[in-house]
């Protein structure tokens, strides 16, 4: 989200007076003064959707708790970020997370789980949870919507915040609201052109490239045993950074570098896919020939 800097206010954090520049909001401030808060749907650079509330602080005068992901900061502001009123909150949005989709490939809210106390065992065993069947209609990534927080950010990123494909979207309502391709369809008879920056800014792991999603299901997907080597792509002329993890000598993932000027994390299919030719072997992924795109 930019921020137009116009001035400077003055806000109250948690009894400190702070500055903060006029445009900013609230959470961008708190950061700048090295003041963190749990997010799950926020992602630098991306639209807050103001989707999950775990981000959400206590403001003097407001009759809710705000998100502060996408509430402006005010002169004279004064907020409160760690109340009982705000933990109570958060611990419910992790709670009601965790009782509905599949948290084992979601580490940071595991983490906030174990730090608000969260037991989402609690509303019982025949509580509701999504349940829907991984989708593997392409070589590239796989969508495991058992894992989905709707956050967003598939959808941002998929949108006007960068690629303008416009493949994704969420369909449904309460708690059959769903990221879809239209109907349904499957990816290589959608919009998408199989860039994977979806793939890059899912947090949950309910989008994730196939390589990945095999070697975790085979219990051969080890981070701490991968290494991670920056290049330059080598397929046209914009010099996209690359980052290769690399497990036993062979490439498993490409990211990009979420703050580089040339990429800010974004890639196209060959930047982020197309490394077969690295080892020369057949089986690795290759882009679906049904999407008629680059």
């Amino acid at each position: 989200m930019s921020v137009t800097k116009t001035g400077t206010v003055t806000i109250e954090v948690d009894g400190r007076p702070l500055d903060a520049e006029e445009g900013a909001t609230v959470l961008q401030t708190l950061r700048r003064h090295g003041i963190d808060l749990p997010t799950l749907c926020h992602y630098e650079g991306l639209t807050p959707a103001s989707a999950c509330r775990a981000c959400v602080v206590e403001i003097e005068g407001a009759r809710t708790l705000v998100p502060a992901c996408s509430r402006p900061v005010q002169n004279g502001m004064k907020i409160r970020t760690n109340s009982e009123r705000v933990r109570r909150a958060r611990k419910m949005v992790f709670e009601l997370l965790a009782s509905a989709v599949d948290t084992s490939t979601y580490p940071e809210l595991q983490a906030y789980m174990r730090e608000y106390g969260a037991d989402p065992a609690r509303f019982g065993d025949d509580v509701a949870r999504v349940s829907e069947p991984v989708r593997e209609d392409n070589l590239l990534y796989v969508r495991d919507y058992d894992k989905c927080i709707l956050c967003y950010r598939c959808v941002e990123v998929c949108g006007e915040n960068a690629q303008f494909t416009f493949a994704l979207s969420v369909a449904g309502r309460g708690f059959q609201a769903r990221v879809d391709t239209g109907a349904g369809t499957p990816l290589p008879d959608s919009r998408c052109v199989f860039c994977g920056n979806c793939v890059a800014v899912c947090p949950s792991g309910a989008l994730m490239p196939s390589i990945e999603y095999h070697m975790r299901e085979a219990g051969t997907w080890d981070e701490g045993r991968q290494q991670v080597t920056t290049t330059t792509c080598p397929y046209c002329g914009v010099g996209c950074p690359l980052e290769l993890h690399v497990q036993d000598n062979r490439i498993v993932k490409v990211t990009s570098p979420r703050d580089h000027p040339v990429t800010y994390g974004n890639l196209c299919v060959k930047g982020r896919f197309g490394f077969a030719y690295v080892e020369g072997a057949a089986t690795a992924p290759v882009a679906p020939a049904a999407t008629g795109r680059d």
